[in-house]
C-alpha cells in the first residue's frame, strides 16, 4: 500500500511537468522571453527527473533478494544523486544563454497576457505538487521523492522571478528612460540559474552523504546512552548506521552479564532494538551480545 502511494505521488509529478513543459515552450517562443524558455528548459529537465524518480520509485520497492541483502533503496539515492546533474547542466545553460543575450544586445520580447499567465499557472502547479510530494517524502522518508519535491519548490520562486523580469521588460516600454528594464527578464533568468545551482549543490550532497553511509552527527552517542541505559547492558559498542533508500539499518554490540541464559540475553536485544528505535524510526537492528 505505501509502495502504491509513492508510485502514484511520482506519476502525478510527471504528468504536471509534462504539462508545464509544453505550455512554457509554447508561451517561450512565441514571446520571445529568455526567462519563460528557461523556465521551460528547467520544466524539460523536471520532467525526465520525474520519470526518473518513478522508475527510482518502483525498483527501491522490491523487496531484498541474494544479490541485494539490503535491498533496492539506494536506487532512490542514485537518482537524487542524477536528477541533480540534470538541473547543473540546465543551470549551465540558462547563464550561457543569458550572457550571450546581453553580450549581442538584441534583445525583443513580446510581454503579453500569454506570459503572465503561463508563469501564474505554473506556481500554482508547482505549489500543490511540491506539497503532495513533500508530505509524501516525509511519510515514506524518500529521497527520490523529496528531490521531486525540491524541484517543484525551486520553480516557483524562479517562476516568481521571471514574472517580476517581465514586469520590469513591460515598464521599459511604458516609461521613457528605463530602457535598461529590457534587460530584466534576461538578468531574471540568470538568477533562476543561480537559485537552482545553490539549491541542486545541497541535494547533491545529500545523495552522495546517503551513498556513503555517512552518520547524522550526534546519533551514534545517542543511540549508545539509550542502550547503556538499559538494565543488563554493560557496554554498547562498535554501532554502524546505513540507509539503504528510506530504510535505515543499524548494527552494534553490546556487553552483557555472560552467566545469563539464551532467553534472557534474546529479551534484551529486543530492548535495545525498541531504544535504538526511537531514534532511527523503522530501523531494522542487528544486535551483537558478547559476554562479560
Amino acid at each position: 500500500m505505501a509502495h502504491k502511494e509513492k508510485e502514484s505521488a511520482a506519476i502525478s509529478s510527471v504528468i504536471a511537468a509534462c504539462g508545464l513543459t509544453l505550455f512554457k515552450i509554447i508561451v517561450g517562443f512565441m514571446t520571445g522571453s529568455l526567462g519563460i524558455i528557461a523556465e521551460a528548459a528547467h520544466s524539460g529537465l523536471d520532467l525526465v527527473a520525474a520519470i526518473v524518480t518513478v522508475v527510482a520509485v518502483k525498483v527501491s520497492g522490491k523487496p531484498a533478494d541474494k544479490d541485494h541483502r539490503y535491498g533496492h533503496g539506494k536506487i532512490e539515492n542514485l537518482s537524487a544523486l542524477f536528477e541533480t546533474f540534470l538541473l547543473l547542466v540546465t543551470c549551465f545553460w540558462i547563464i550561457s544563454a543569458a550572457a550571450k543575450r546581453i553580450m549581442s544586445g538584441h534583445i525583443e520580447i513580446d510581454v503579453n497576457i500569454w506570459a503572465f499567465g503561463v508563469m501564474f499557472i505554473s506556481i500554482f502547479v508547482d505549489f500543490s505538487r511540491s506539497r503532495m510530494l513533500h508530505r509524501a517524502a516525509r511519510k515514506f522518508n524518500s529521497q527520490a521523492l523529496e528531490a521531486d519535491a525540491l524541484h517543484f519548490r525551486t520553480d516557483i520562486w524562479s517562476s516568481a522571478v521571471v514574472i517580476l523580469g517581465l514586469f520590469c521588460v513591460k515598464l521599459s516600454d511604458w516609461l521613457k528612460g528605463y530602457e535598461f528594464l529590457h534587460y530584466a527578464d534576461t538578468v531574471a533568468a540568470v538568477i533562476v540559474g543561480a537559485i537552482v545551482i545553490f539549491i541542486s549543490i545541497k541535494l547533491g550532497m545529500k545523495a552522495i552523504r546517503d551513498l556513503l553511509d555517512y552518520t547524522p552527527e550526534g546519533l551514534e552517542e545517542k543511540i549508545i546512552i539509550a542502550v547503556e541505559s538499559l538494565p543488563g547492558v554493560i557496554d554498547c559498542h562498535n554501532v554502524r548506521l546505513r540507509f539503504s533508500g528510506p530504510q535505515p539499518f543499524v548494527d552494534l554490540h553490546v556487553l552483557v552479564d555472560g552467566s545469563r541464559t539464551l532467553r534472557e540475553v534474546h529479551r534484551l536485544t529486543e530492548d535495545i532494538e525498541r531504544a535504538t528505535q526511537q531514534f532511527v524510526t523503522n530501523a531494522d537492528v542487528t544486535v551483537h551480545p558478547e559476554p562479560d
